[in-house]
């Protein structure tokens, strides 16, 4: 099969298109055909090593990546069922987490699935690959650890981001007074996913507005706690969820780090956001992503989709920050 291989870390450059040899579903596994694969954050962060802790705590590989073959989240579908797998049979369209993504096939585990939502016009694998990785942390962002509330104000920094479009509409799906934070050239795109009010970051630091929220989901990092808890309303909460740029000792987590040291001390609450890559209960999360798409109530933002020749393309302009929602490699 064809797979976008990675024999070392380093920039998307390293990443290659090869022929090996399709993994085999064991017992208790599916095999999926991958028709199309979503690139986030957490690929580029896996692809350079980064940040250099993950190395020493096992999770991405010491001097080399545990995982041959990128990628983490498909839309297809099931091509063999290992022994012990029930309710999943060849031809189901699925979508979820699935390692190995960027390839022609991918083994994956039947909980990390679900259904592809057929949607009020029907999904695209394109778009349903968008939906797992994004969607799920902005669900848990902004309902399970942000506790959103009809009528709160809640402001999203990154909102014309993957996470982020998917922020927005389940903000205002739950009822509350959303505003985004994104470059001017997302803003009509914010708008038009719901939310109330759009500040532009290039022109305007949205923790100097003398604005207070209840909510803030924090997608980008980079501003000081203190300035972040200026913009919280007295009993506001914060959710810190990634950030930071490659090349760094702690990243992401230093930040998430000095959130959990603070909280204790304060009357506001301040969460870190775990990546949902995956833990905890995924297929449950998965099935309340897809339940509000087929209830016409959330839809994925495809910013450019990539043969996946051009992954390496795709992951550069990810990691650049350049997508408006998400880039997805159209796979087969």
């Amino acid at each position: 099969m064809k797979a976008i291989v990675q024999e070392r870390f380093g920039p998307p450059d390293v990443l290659r298109l090869a022929e090996i040899e399709s993994p085999v579903a064991g017992p208790g596994q599916v095999l999926v055909r991958v028709r199309a694969a979503a690139v986030n954050p957490y690929d580029w962060h896996l692809l350079r090593g980064d940040p250099y802790v993950a190395r020493l705590l096992g999770g991405v590989g010491l001097t080399r990546p545990k995982s041959r073959v990128a990628g983490i989240d498909a839309a297809g579908e099931v091509a063999a069922v290992g022994a012990g797998v029930a309710g999943l049979r060849p031809g189901d369209e699925v979508l979820g987490f699935c390692p190995g993504a960027f390839a022609e096939f991918a083994c994956t585990t039947p909980d990390l699935l679900v259904p592809k939502p057929a949607g009020p016009t029907g999904l695209t694998f394109e778009e349903a690959a968008a939906l797992p990785m994004a969607a799920v942390t902005a669900l848990r962002g902004i309902r399970t650890v942000g506790r959103a509330e009809a009528g709160q104000r809640v402001l999203v920094n990154g909102a014309g981001g993957g996470i982020g479009t998917f922020a927005v509409q389940i903000a205002v799906d739950l009822g509350a007074e959303v505003t985004g934070v994104c470059s001017a050239r997302n803003a009509e795109l914010v708008r038009s996913l719901g939310a109330a009010h759009v500040v532009d970051h290039t022109r305007e630091d949205f923790t100097g507005r003398g604005e207070r929220y209840d909510l803030i989901l924090d997608n980008v990092g980079g501003r000081p706690l203190r300035r972040l808890r200026r913009a919280l309303a007295p009993r506001g909460t914060l959710v810190a969820n990634g950030g930071g740029s490659p090349g760094h000792v702690l990243g992401a987590m230093g930040s998430m780090l000095r959130v959990v040291a603070a909280d204790p001390f304060v009357r506001q609450r301040l969460r870190p956001l775990v990546p949902s890559v995956p833990n905890g209960p995924v297929r449950r999360d998965l099935l309340a992503v897809t339940a509000l798409v087929e209830a016409g109530r959330l839809a994925p933002v495809v910013d450019r989709t990539y043969p996946l020749a051009d992954t390496a393309a795709a992951v550069r302009h990810v990691e650049r920050g350049h997508a408006r929602g998400k880039a997805v490699i159209t796979v087969a």
